[in-house]
């Protein structure tokens, strides 16, 4: 949405802080807001920010804990925009919904838009019944996205809740239009059975058809969105190759979002809840290679210093736009709050609130099912 694009700057006095300076800030004003307040932390967020959090959790896992404070005013949420507007439309009136910084976006979700989604479902409808197609998209999208995808029967999925997602719309339909993101789609069809050359295909929203012969669309189970994850798709063979060499007996652990052959290649795959569980539950001693984003990586490592944890890339690339949620930030806003000013709050409206609700409700009800695609 627009809004995101349009941070104020903050006064000098935030970004002068310390950071034990901008810790005390946040924390004397959590004390004072008390119940009032709700801290909301994503799992990607950096160690100064999730240690403030009343709640940390992967997508999913936040989509549900921001309903259980009915009784707070105030829901803070340290994530991307996308996760502010879930926790918007998934709450209600009275709980107001605030994004620390408006630029932390997702590019992912920057890479399908109601138009584009729309002009697909169009030319699909030229080649199938469109009866038969259930959209599915992945959490990581505009609220639009999922006004789309609840209009027209389908759900919104998280990489927890991916498996039990698709084997639900096949259940509703024939063919599924997964958006925006090809590897989530990829690798948890290929987990389920199906053949990523016979019976999917790639959309590319910038081509005629999407890439494709109308043949190809009509014979394809999974219609795949060309979206990316710009900090899962750096994970390679070439990386687990180095560290198999350099770590003998290590554990390949990653995520989804990575392309297939990195899946195929590791030892398990998995959301974060995940892999967040994988590690605490190995035994001392274990080795693990972790693809996925670092402050997560780097905060296993540090909470579990009887094992080897560390980051399959070893060029360590953050997720840019989570990193935009600065403590800085955070105690402008809460700050704001003690003075009676909400800043930075995130509101869908209701004409696009109400069928994304639909499909996020939905995705609840589904539940989790195979909570994980292990390699």
């Amino acid at each position: 949405m627009d809004q995101a694009m349009h941070q104020v700057p903050l006064p000098s006095f935030y970004t002068d802080l310390s950071e034990d300076q901008a810790a005390e800030r946040i924390e004397a004003a959590r004390r004072e807001l008390g119940s009032r307040l709700v801290i909301l932390g994503h799992h990607y967020q950096r160690d100064e920010i999730i240690r403030h959090a009343d709640f940390r959790g992967d997508s999913y896992k936040l989509a549900k804990d921001a309903t259980l404070r009915p009784e707070a005013e105030f829901i803070v949420f340290c994530g991307v925009h996308f996760m502010a507007e879930s926790a918007d439309i998934l709450t209600p009136d009275h709980q107001k919904v605030i994004l620390p910084n408006l630029a932390a976006g997702c590019s992912m979700a920057d890479m399908a838009n109601r138009f584009q989604v729309r002009s697909a479902w169009k030319q699909i409808g030229q080649v199938c019944d469109l009866g038969e197609v259930i959209p599915v998209t992945y959490i990581n999208s505009a609220a639009n996205i999922k006004a789309f995808v609840g209009e027209n029967g389908g759900t919104v999925c998280t990489s927890t809740n991916a498996p039990a997602a698709l084997e639900w719309a096949l259940t509703q339909g024939r063919k599924v239009i997964f958006f925006p993101d090809q590897h989530l789609g990829r690798n948890t069809a290929w987990k389920m059975g199906y053949d990523p050359e016979a019976d999917m295909c790639l959309w590319d929203p910038f081509q005629p058809m999407g890439g494709n012969t109308p043949e190809k669309v009509a014979a394809s189970t999974f219609i795949l969105w060309k979206g990316h994850c710009s900090v899962h798709k750096r994970f390679t063979v070439e990386q687990i190759a180095a560290a198999r060499e350099s770590h003998p007996g290590v554990n390949i652990l990653v995520h989804p979002e990575c392309p297939l052959g990195v899946v195929k290649q590791a030892d398990f795959a998995g959301s974060t809840e995940y892999i967040i569980k994988k590690v605490r539950d190995a035994a001392p001693g274990s080795v693990w290679a972790v693809g996925t984003e670092i402050n997560l990586v780097s905060r296993l490592a540090k909470e579990l210093p009887d094992r080897t944890v560390f980051c399959l890339d070893p060029q360590i690339c953050p997720c840019s736009t989570m990193y935009r949620i600065h403590p800085s930030y955070l105690s402008w806003v809460l700050d704001r709050l003690l003075d009676g000013e909400v800043v930075n709050q995130i509101r869908v409206p209701e004409a696009v609130a109400v069928p994304a609700r639909v499909a996020l409700q939905r995705m609840l009800t589904i539940g989790t099912g195979a909570s994980a695609v292990a390699g």
